[in-house]
Order: C-alpha cells, then structure tokens, then sequence
C-alpha cells in the first residue's frame, strides 16, 4: 500500500505500532494490550503490520476485538485494532518461534513504513515490538539493531539509546559492540554528546527542570587511580568538565554503587559506558515493565525492552507490560515536546 500525500491536519493523530516478528510474540502482546478493558489510547492506535496474523492471534487468545484494516487518513474506530496492512502472511501455528529471510523482510518493511506515517504527520510517534537480528540480517538488512536502522532512515548521525522505568533511567555511550571494542570506542566527544542529549531529553521529553546526571566510569572502582585502567581520568573526567555548565552532572561513578544510589533517587538518569554496564541493573529493576527511548532522532520513538522469545511465541504466556509503558511513555514525551515547544 502506497501512503498519499502528506496530511493538512496534524492534529488528533495516533501512535503507531509496528508488530515486530511476525513468529515471535510482538503481535501477542498487542492483541493483549488492545484488549485490556482499561486501555487507555484505544482509538488512538494503529499497527502497522500484518491483518491475518493479528486475526489469528486474537482467536487463539479467545478475543472478540474486530481487526481491522487501516489506511493513512481514516478515522480509528474504538474498540477494533486497526491494522496498517504491509505484509500478506497465512497464519499458521506451527511458525511460532521459527524465523526466516520471510520473516526478516516484512519485519524491516514494518518499520520502514511506521517511520514513513510518522513523517508525513500520519502519526505522532512510533512504538516498536520486537525484532530478530537473525532473520533481519538473513534479509538484507545490515543494521545490529532497531536502533541503528532507524538512525539510517531518519538521516541522523548522533543518536543514543535511553532504557527508561520508574526508577532507574540509564542512557549508553556505546550500543551494539563487543565489549573488547568499548575502550577504544570512548572519547571526549562521544560522552560530551551523549551527555548533552540526555539533558536536553530529561528536560524536554520527561518535564524535569534541573535533571541529576550520574556519568559511570568503565573500570573497577572508577580506575583506582589508573591501578585499573586510565580511561576515567584521561576521557571520561575531562568529558564531565566540559558539560559543567549543562546542569547538575557528577562523576565518574564506580559502577558497582551508581546504579543503586540513582534508583535510589538521587539520580535522574546515569550514563553507562556500554551496553552490558546499563543494562543489566536496569532489567534487574524493570524486566517486565521497561521502555527503550532513542535520543536524537527528529521522530518519538519508544520500544519494548524485551526480545521476541521464540521460546513462548504461540504459548500464549507473554506479558504486555513493556508494551503498554512504551506506549505511556511515547505519549507523554509527545505531549511533552508539545508543551516544550510552547514554551
């Protein structure tokens, strides 16, 4: 389906949801989010993925809510999940959990297409369920990552990914790379920026006026004066000098202690060196409930924190509650920069 002319009227537009592996349990979780007798943005959501695959979920979860195809421009009925149709797949139970080229492909075409409703004003922000790098690379697609793609779609060259909960808020230096890679990947530079970008989204996505920023270091006990490595007072050391004048920011933490004094409230947000440093405290917290933020795209993008667990897919076990936070979190950071912009 080709999407027409951009919108003249930006107002009252919904979220998007791009269903992520279609064997996986992306498309589970939005039938369950949808069908939560609370849910708050019924009528305010679209998915962008596949109309049969949804259909069949919603029967072997015993749902009644009518799926329903959706093009740009049409008015959301509450009370049905209305589907951006991108891919003609056949349901079949025993897919479940067995990703392929196929599967690969329409999982880069959702998101191509959520970013393209986005953009042309169809949609506010993009919420998206979980993709499978396997499949993806198996397809054609060279990027490690969500993250990553959507960088290269969206033409932006500094980007960071934030894991937001209620407790704890933690943004990396560095993403998707081997740890033995991470040392030489640091500079002044790159912690200055990504520095700069979480003040600059703790002010205007979240609403906080004088954010606390934690900068952790990369070595035990912050290096123990360079017993353990130079990099906190070579790199890291003279990044937080230089972002002095962006607010409240302190560090180089030992990592062993940052964590839990920012979920502890004293922090708003620490900055990790690498993936593994942040993210483990953080599912430690919010396995079940986090959200993945991307910072520095000209879009609002918010995902699940969560894989696509093959191991459950078509179990009828997975939990919507990353999915519903995502979608919470993707409202209120639009709402947010609305208000921002007023101001």
């Amino acid at each position: 389906m080709t999407i027409p002319r951009k919108s003249t009227q930006p107002l009252n537009i919904p979220l998007i949801l791009t269903m992520g592996c279609p064997v996986g349990i992306g498309p589970e979780i939005i039938i369950r989010y949808f069908s939560l007798p609370d849910c708050p943005f019924q009528g305010h959501m679209v998915v962008v993925g596949d109309v049969e695959i949804l259909r069949g979920v919603t029967r072997a979860l015993g749902g009644t809510l009518p799926v329903v195809p959706w093009s740009p421009g049409d008015t959301i009925q509450p009370g049905t999940v209305p589907v951006y149709p991108v891919s003609n797949l056949v349901y079949d139970e025993g897919r479940w959990g067995k990703p392929d080229t196929e599967t690969g492909k329409v999982m880069g075409q959702y998101i191509e297409r959520g970013v393209q409703l986005v953009e042309e004003n169809y949609a506010a922000a993009l919420v998206t369920c979980p993709i499978n790098k396997y499949s993806f690379h198996l397809a054609g697609y060279p990027f490690p990552g969500h993250t990553e793609m959507l960088a290269s779609l969206t033409g932006t060259e500094n980007y960071r990914m934030m894991m937001a909960g209620e407790k704890l808020r933690v943004v990396l230096v560095t993403i998707h790379e081997a740890l033995e890679k991470v040392p030489s990947l640091l500079s002044q530079k790159s912690i200055v920026d990504c520095i700069t970008m979480t003040i600059t989204s703790l002010k205007r996505d979240f609403g906080m006026h004088n954010p606390r920023v934690a900068i952790a270091a990369l070595n035990p006990h912050g290096g123990e004066g360079t017993m353990f490595g130079d990099q906190e007072e070579r790199i890291i050391g003279p990044a937080i000098q230089a972002c002095q004048h962006l607010g409240d920011i302190s560090g180089p933490w030992p990592p062993d202690t940052v964590f839990y004094q920012a979920a502890s409230g004293r922090y708003d947000a620490v900055i990790a060196m690498y993936h593994d440093q942040g993210l483990i405290p953080f599912k430690l917290l919010h396995f079940e409930n986090g959200v993945n933020v991307t910072l520095g795209l000209p879009l609002v993008r918010t995902s699940v924190d969560h894989g696509t667990a093959y191991d459950i897919a078509g179990r009828w076990q997975a939990d919507e509650q990353s999915l519903s936070a995502a979608v919470s979190m993707a409202a209120d950071i639009v709402s947010n920069r609305k208000k921002a912009m007023h101001r």
